[in-house]
């Protein structure tokens, strides 16, 4: 008989992230908390936090737990070509240590649509900074840099899904809901692994990747903003188009709307 697939739920800081706090625990191989997210629910295994992420926010040491920062999740974004390309903020850089170092079968993502467009609290524990919407080259466009972390997590073996019931997202990821999460098949993950490289634009990825190797924006310390004079912001959104391209026959409803929302 085949194992249940190993399924990583990422949390994120949006206010519907409260939403799993009853979900039960063994629904999922690991619980990975980002940055404040660890108090959404005492049962989390992993905390990926950012590097200026305040020590009074920390959670209690634990030996059963663990908590990684910029020395972890540093050398897993530069094995997928660094923060420049990869987007520098916590939802994808937690989501591509976890691709990394767990190798889930699937990554589930809750609270991370990084859309702030509703009045009232913008992160689960009140009003907070919008952090992916700063104004960095690294993220002129929250779906291209989704986009390329879905085909990235796909080489890897690992499917990107987004619990989110919300009505518009920044990640261009399927939508599925908890139950069907719960209850999905090793046979059901190949097939969905399967329909999203069909619908995979390979030669947008192709050229978008040569750009990538041709403008070299890669820096191993990870300290991209101590060259932003050597970052032309256009050739990143030539290539953030063609990763957008990569999956247009993927995308509904039209990434525009998000936009429109802002």
């Amino acid at each position: 008989m085949n194992a249940s697939p190993r399924v990583t739920l990422l949390l994120g800081s949006a206010p519907d992230v409260m939403r799993c706090s009853a979900w039960p625990k063994d629904a999922f191989a690991s619980i990975v908390a980002i940055n404040n997210a660890w108090r959404v629910r005492p049962d989390w295994d992993i905390l990926v936090h950012a590097g200026d992420f305040p020590p009074e926010r920390m959670p209690q040491p634990d030996p059963m737990r663990q908590i990684f920062s910029a020395a972890h999740y540093v050398p897993a974004q530069n094995s997928f070509g660094g923060f420049v390309y990869a987007g520098a903020t916590m939802s994808l850089t937690a989501a591509y240590w976890s691709i990394h170092n767990q190798r889930p079968d699937a990554l589930a993502f809750l609270g991370c649509d990084m859309v702030y467009d509703h009045a009232g609290d913008t992160h689960f524990y009140g009003t907070g900074s919008a952090d992916p919407l700063r104004d960095d080259v690294t993220l002129q466009s929250l779906e291209a840099k989704s986009a390329r972390l879905l085909i990235h997590a796909l080489r890897r073996g690992t499917l990107c899904v987004n619990l989110s019931d919300l009505p518009c997202s920044r990640l261009v990821f399927p939508k599925l809901s908890f139950e069907a999460v719960r209850e999905l098949s090793p046979s059901r993950l190949a097939a969905m692994q399967s329909e999203l490289r069909a619908g995979i634009d390979l030669d947008a990825v192709e050229v978008a990747e040569a750009m990538e190797r041709a403008f070299g924006y890669f820096y191993e310390d990870g300290m991209y903003w101590n060259h932003l004079d050597q970052i032309d912001g256009a050739k990143l959104a030539r290539i953030d188009r063609l990763w957008i391209a990569a999956v247009a026959d993927l995308v509904a409803p039209p990434l525009e709307e998000c936009n429109a929302a802002e």
